[in-house]
């Protein structure tokens, strides 16, 4: 089984799974618990069209990690894929961090650069 996620619009986590066997209906796990039930409907031969609805609790201020998880009939339970909500005061947080590691980091490419310009290279 492999699921290609098409991402989160309007609360809803969206994707395509190809599997050989029929699945049974995928859940979304959060903190070891089933958050949200998915819906499929075929969308080809072994193909398909998964969604599901993530209830508000997991689209708040934080880091939130959603697990989508299931199998097909006779097969064990397996992560399908993982989704990482960041948002509010964390994600200003890891994102100005984030740039500036970001602009050391150039700043050192910039430095090494100017002096194998310079011949010292």
């Amino acid at each position: 089984m492999q699921f290609t996620s098409h991402g989160v619009a309007g609360g809803c986590w969206m994707g395509l799974l190809r599997t050989v066997m029929p699945p049974v209906p995928p859940q979304v796990i959060h903190r070891g618990q089933v958050v949200a039930e998915t819906v499929m409907r075929q969308a080809g031969p072994d193909q398909w069209a998964i969604s599901a609805d993530l209830p508000p609790a997991v689209i708040d201020d934080g880091v939130h990690t959603l697990l989508l998880v299931g199998k097909a009939e006779g097969a064990e339970m397996q992560v399908l894929a993982s989704l990482t909500l960041i948002a509010g005061k964390v994600a200003e947080d890891d994102l100005l961090a984030e740039v500036a590691q970001l602009r050391a980091e150039l700043d050192l490419l910039k430095r090494e650069f100017r002096r194998f310009a310079a011949g010292g290279g």
